[in-house]
This record gives structure tokens, C-alpha cells and sequence, in this order.
């Protein structure tokens, strides 16, 4: 089994309080201050869970480029007072980045949830996202 550090742990916790503000800022009509918040705190926590060079080595792949720049892109108008258009952006983005990490979610929610409809659901999404 893996062992978590302290650091990852903190990290972690970057990563909940980030997606937090970010659904708060959304919640409370695209506050800029609050999704410009909630970017830092994802970003920073997500460079401690699996590193400096790790997380710069995923989001700066020759074939992630693209939704590299939408995604970082998004940020930066967001953080220009722009929230709707940015974060546009970035759901662009963060779609074409981890649309490979997408079914091996939806196969852990349909393992997760007990309820036969949902279950099925979530296989059939798993199946249809990994065709994409």
C-alpha cells in the first residue's frame, strides 16, 4: 500500500478547498475573487500531491498543449475579471485534459454506488468516454 506524506496530505487539502471556492464562486453568479482563489488553491495543491516537475511535466505534453492553454488561459482571464469567459475556458480545457482519466472515474462511481440504475449508468459512460 501506498504511503501518503504529510506534504500530499496538505496538498489534499489544497485540492478540496480550491474545488470548494470554485463551486462557491460559481454558486455565488461567477465572483471573480472566489474562482481566481479557488484556481490558486487547486493548481498549488495539485503541484504538491505529485510534484513540481510531475505537474508541469502532465500539463506541458505535446499532445495536452492545447488544453493546456485553454486551461491556464481560462485562469489568467479569470484573474483579469473576466469570470464567465474564462471559466468557459477552462472547463474547456480541463475537458481535454483529463478526458483519459474520465472512464476510470465513472468506473469507480458505478463500483461505488450500490443503486443498479446509477450503476448501469456509470458503466455505460465509462464505456462511451473511452471510445472518445
Amino acid at each position: 500500500m501506498m504511503e501518503i506524506t504529510e506534504l500530499q496530505k496538505i496538498g489534499v487539502g489544497l485540492v478540496g478547498f480550491g474545488m470548494f471556492f470554485l463551486l462557491f464562486g460559481v454558486l455565488l453568479y461567477m465572483d471573480a475573487v472566489l474562482l481566481a482563489f479557488g484556481n490558486i488553491l487547486f493548481l498549488s495543491g495539485l503541484a504538491i500531491i505529485i510534484g513540481l516537475r510531475r505537474t508541469v511535466g502532465f500539463f506541458f505534453q505535446k499532445q495536452k498543449l492545447m488544453g493546456t492553454s485553454f486551461f491556464l488561459g481560462g485562469i489568467l482571464i479569470v484573474l483579469l475579471k473576466w469570470p464567465i469567459l474564462g471559466m468557459l475556458l477552462e472547463t474547456y480545457g480541463f475537458i481535454n485534459l483529463f478526458r483519459n482519466f474520465f472512464p476510470i472515474a465513472f468506473g469507480f462511481l458505478g463500483s461505488l454506488v450500490n443503486i443498479p440504475f446509477l450503476s448501469k449508468l456509470f458503466q455505460k459512460l465509462g464505456e462511451t468516454t473511452s471510445i472518445v
